[in-house]
């Protein structure tokens, strides 16, 4: 059984056209997803949600106390890596070796300079995201009104 569906596997995973089909449907399985957890109140924003500020502020600010010392952590530990890949190409011999080195220093130096710029975009990112949030939620009850006989009389 396992090796029939390894091959049934391995058989869609070289034809182009199945591929595509599933990261189409992938997508369009995230998106029905998405409309129906919107459409049926989970996302409880606007005049109608309630206001998640009490819950927000504290993650807000754990992750904008964070980002300074990550960022320095991460501004560290690639620059000795990079340097210990570095001496390492330097004292490869063989240029087979020699290009294996190089390979991952330039790996190493692409995915820092990724992790540094994703960490200074969502350094920057925090304030307009706070404020919009802000703002669309500004007339947000944060109270559950249930209509009683009183009120509907």
């Amino acid at each position: 059984m396992k090796k029939d569906v390894m091959k049934m596997v391995k058989s869609l995973s070289s034809n182009r056209k199945a591929v595509m089909a599933a990261k189409i449907m992938a997508v369009a399985v995230v998106v029905i997803i998405g409309v129906i957890a919107y459409n049926t109140g989970i996302f409880a924003a606007g005049e109608k949600g309630a206001d998640f500020t009490g819950v927000t502020k504290p993650i807000v600010g754990l992750i904008d106390s964070l980002v300074n010392p990550i960022l320095a952590i991460v501004g560290a530990g690639g620059t000795i890596f990079c340097i210990f890949l570095g001496v390492k190409f330097a004292t490869a011999e063989e240029p087979q070796e020699k290009e294996k080195r190089k390979q991952a220093l330039k790996t190493a130096i692409i995915g820092f300079f990724l992790i540094f710029v994703l960490m200074v975009a969502l350094k920057l990112s925090i304030k307009p995201l706070t404020d919009w949030y802000a703002a669309s939620t500004a007339g947000a009850n944060s109270t559950l009104q249930v209509p009683t006989e009183a009120t509907t009389q």
